[in-house]
């Protein structure tokens, strides 16, 4: 049987040791552990060590997902240490992997954003509209070119080198023009010299653009305030899924969320028992 306690001793001297970690990160990884050895226990089948850590997630489940995500790292740091410096595999058990809940980033105001559009440089416009009106990710704005931009629709390439069209709002179209005759891109619509600006560097130019409004986002943000305030504004969710070049209507069911406010409107509008009753 493994000897976590001593193997943990040992990982916790590796991570101030060798890797540099500070005090307070190494008491960190050293409570999370602690956690572990507590609440999970290893079995011993025929795909050999199984660390089952049921109980340790039941028992965090309440815990802020930073900081589950903080507790689960830690654990899988040192089942990786196990395998490289001691040769020692041990599987996580349910599933063999660890994953925190996603969570949906929360949807940009629109009167925020049009804040920060009016205030905001040419090409910094140019950047949220095409995130936010079109509904990109930011990798498929970086790689972006100026001939798949024809007339009214973007031809976007996406994950998997999926392609889908997407309608250019009037005003973008317009902006899109005053942007090219300023900075005369050559290939790629965001671009220095003749590479892509990259996402990293988009990502920089958009979040410094809030950031002066004293707003934090990110890129992602905008692609979901695109789906989020069209589902609020009536359009279907097959056609926004299509726009987000998801590959099923459920990835955009659980992406996208309607407002409270909504499905009450909806709900009153829809429902026969929420009509009031006809007078003879």
């Amino acid at each position: 049987m493994i000897n976590l306690p001593l193997y943990i001793d040992d990982f916790l001297n590796y991570l101030e040791q060798i890797r540099g970690y500070s005090p307070q990160t190494v008491i960190t990884y050293q409570i999370a552990l602690d956690e572990m050895v507590r609440l999970s226990h290893i079995e011993n089948d025929s795909k050999g060590n199984r660390l089952d850590i049921t109980q340790l997630r039941m028992h965090i489940i309440k815990n802020n997902k930073k900081t589950i995500a903080k507790k689960l790292s830690a654990i899988r740091s040192f089942v990786k240490y196990l395998e490289n410096q001691r040769q020692i595999t041990l599987h996580i058990h349910p599933n063999d992997s660890i994953k925190v809940p996603k969570t949906l980033p929360k949807p940009v105001k629109q009167n925020h954003i049009h804040e920060v559009l009016k205030e905001a440089s040419l090409q910094e416009q140019l950047i949220i509209e095409m995130l936010y009106g079109l509904g990109l990710r930011i990798s498929e704005l970086s790689s972006l070119k100026l001939d798949s931009i024809k007339n009214d629709w973007v031809n976007v390439v996406g994950k998997g080198n999926k392609t889908r069209e997407v309608p250019l709002l009037a005003h973008t179209k317009n902006l899109l023009e005053r942007y090219k005759l300023t900075y005369r891109p050559k290939i790629y619509l965001f671009e220095k010299g003749n590479a892509p600006l990259n996402s990293s560097q988009i990502r920089y130019r958009l979040t410094n653009c809030f950031k002066r409004h004293g707003i934090k986002m990110s890129p992602h943000q905008l692609r979901h305030s695109f789906a989020t305030h069209l589902l609020d504004n009536g359009a279907r969710i097959a056609d926004v899924s299509e726009l987000l070049g998801h590959s099923t209507m459920a990835t955009t069911q659980i992406y996208t969320k309607l407002s409270t406010s909504k499905k009450l409107t909806e709900y009153l509008k829809a429902h026969p028992l929420a009509q009031p009753p006809k007078l003879n």
